[in-house]
């Protein structure tokens, strides 16, 4: 009671707290980050295990069986299920409700190290991920249009890069669009005519197909780093690879094979409307402000937009931010509502101080709740605009309730009264 007595004592510092507190939660109710779901961690990861080519049977034989062998020795896991599927599979560990998912985080990557060495050569390094729901994808932006392939993927990825360039973007994968490849045919007779095995061929790709770091050399002008680049980077490398030399002559790909730039099996086919097209996943970092980022993405594509080729067309779909601005909006009309209700009533019942004081009550309190979620580093989401959109009700109660003892036994500034 004595927090109560000092303020009714000083009023005008009471007031001036009230409103500095006001403006600090009003400030802090425009910057604070605004997601869809809230940041809970799951306490789930699992280990993505790829060999390209690799039947479901032998994937679950040669990669899974190793790795479910070390895995199982962790503490804490509730369950651990296996799937096994055309070039790989994975591996999705369930720990305990509570566990730290920093120390599970660390075992499990120790365990898949330990692992690694009983993986079937050629088989792609393994990955440990984990599940974070922020990280999903907050806006899938379509490009849609009938033009060609090649057309379409080239403005996706110089879409994608401008998207990727923006701060609070985490990464935009694309969608629906097949990479580059070179098919090398091999004519078996000629490959007999120079004494050539399959193996040897794949040994030469292999040997040339590397960037060697060949140290580094010194002078009077500094220290310089060498390298012999030799990486396969287009059709023509690939056909003037050497695959057999000899002091007379020097046996090229081109000698022994066709060389034809294609491109990889589809995997996943986009279409809009029936039309071809490619879709960029956008999603957001930890924290970043989901609508301001969601804005500022939608920006990029516009001032793309008249960069694309003829008959293309950008459609945006999955936004989450319209749950977000549609929650805010209903929150904002929940506290003016109640406000002016509150007011109209309380004024007919009490009196012109109390309406004003009960209807205070209200938004200052949504603010200076706004006030410690920012000094918190918590952000507003679902989860917080629905309770405070339950505790509006609360707060009209609790502030009747005051106001009307208030008004029924008014307070002495000398002394305290008693019960």
């Amino acid at each position: 009671m004595k927090i109560v007595e000092t303020a009714i004592a000083n009023a005008r510092l009471t007031l001036s707290v009230l409103i500095f507190l006001m403006v600090a939660g009003a400030v802090s109710y425009l910057n604070i980050p605004k997601e869809a779901e809230p940041d809970i961690q799951i306490p789930i990861l699992y280990v993505s295990l790829g060999y390209s080519g690799i039947s479901p049977e032998d994937s679950e034989r040669l990669l899974l069986r190793p790795m479910e062998t070390a895995l199982k020795a962790i503490t804490g896991i509730k369950k651990m299920t296996a799937t096994a599927y055309q070039g790989g599979g994975n591996v999705l560990i369930e720990f305990q409700a509570g566990a730290d998912l920093a120390k599970a985080l660390d075992d499990v990557r120790n365990k898949v190290a330990q692992a690694r060495p009983e993986l079937p050569d050629g088989a792609d390094e393994p990955t440990v991920n984990e599940v974070n729901l922020s990280e999903f994808p907050i806006l899938v932006i379509t490009l849609s249009g009938d033009v060609p392939e090649r057309v379409l993927a080239r403005t996706g990825r110089e879409l994608r890069d401008r998207i990727e360039d923006l701060p609070p973007v985490l990464n935009a994968e694309l969608q629906g669009v097949r990479d580059d490849l070179v098919e090398v045919v091999i004519d078996p007779g000629k490959l007999a005519t120079y004494g050539l095995r399959p193996d040897i061929l794949l040994a030469g790709f292999a040997a040339g197909n590397q960037l060697i770091a060949a140290g580094a050399l010194e002078g009077a002008m500094g220290r310089y780093a060498i390298k012999v680049p030799s990486l396969l980077e287009t059709t023509e490398d690939v056909a003037n690879l050497p695959v057999l030399s000899t002091p007379t002559a020097t046996v090229r790909v081109r000698d022994i094979a066709s060389i034809l730039p294609t491109r990889k099996e589809a995997e996943t086919i986009t279409r809009l409307d029936g039309r071809p097209a490619v879709a960029i996943e956008v999603s957001k970092r930890t924290g970043a402000n989901l609508i301001e980022t969601v804005d500022q993405v939608k920006a990029i594509a516009e001032e793309f937009r008249p960069l694309l080729p003829e008959g293309t067309e950008i459609s945006f779909s999955q936004d989450k931010s319209k749950d977000i601005r549609q929650l805010l909006f209903d929150l904002q009309n929940s506290v003016l509502t109640a406000v002016i209700l509150v007011f109209i009533v309380i004024l007919y019942a009490l009196s012109a101080r109390a309406s004003i004081l009960i209807g205070l009550a209200i938004p200052a309190s949504f603010l200076m709740g706004m006030l410690a979620l920012s000094l918190w580093g918590f952000t507003i989401n679902i989860v917080v605009l629905f309770s405070l959109i339950l505790a509006v009700g609360m707060l009209v109660d609790d502030a009747i309730i005051v106001t009307e003892f208030a008004e029924r036994r008014p307070w002495r500034r000398t002394a305290w009264p008693g019960p």
